[in-house]
């Protein structure tokens, strides 16, 4: 999608994009404060009319862009993502262990939220 707008919609914990004035897809995540500040995200969804497109990699990259710019770190707990992940290392810098831990244990807590 060449017209493809991404935007951070940061109290709903959804990064979505945006094509032709409609959400064609989004990942959702929410901010982990402990044992450090992170990013998580927990799903990526893309419009079935819109799969194959590109989108969920456009987000994932912008999620790391985000990370980045905010000098936090990333801890993927979306299958998507962590595949992203692992095929792009020199944008998405692995997790630590407990990091991610902590990212499940939140989870765990707030089970209504996702």
């Amino acid at each position: 999608m060449s017209d493809l707008e991404i935007r951070d919609d940061r109290t709903a914990g959804r990064l979505e994009a945006v094509g032709a004035g409609e959400v064609v897809g989004r990942i959702e995540y929410f901010v982990l404060d402990a044992p450090e500040r992170a990013l998580v995200p927990v799903h990526t969804i893309v419009e079935p009319a819109h799969e194959g497109k590109g989108i969920a990699g456009s987000l994932a990259s912008e999620l790391y862009a985000v990370a980045r710019r905010e000098g936090v770190v990333v801890a993927p707990l979306c299958p998507y993502v962590v595949k992203w992940a692992e095929r792009h290392p020199d944008q998405a810098p692995a997790a630590d262990p407990e990091l991610l831990r902590a990212a499940k244990e939140w989870l765990v807590a707030h089970p209504g939220r996702f």
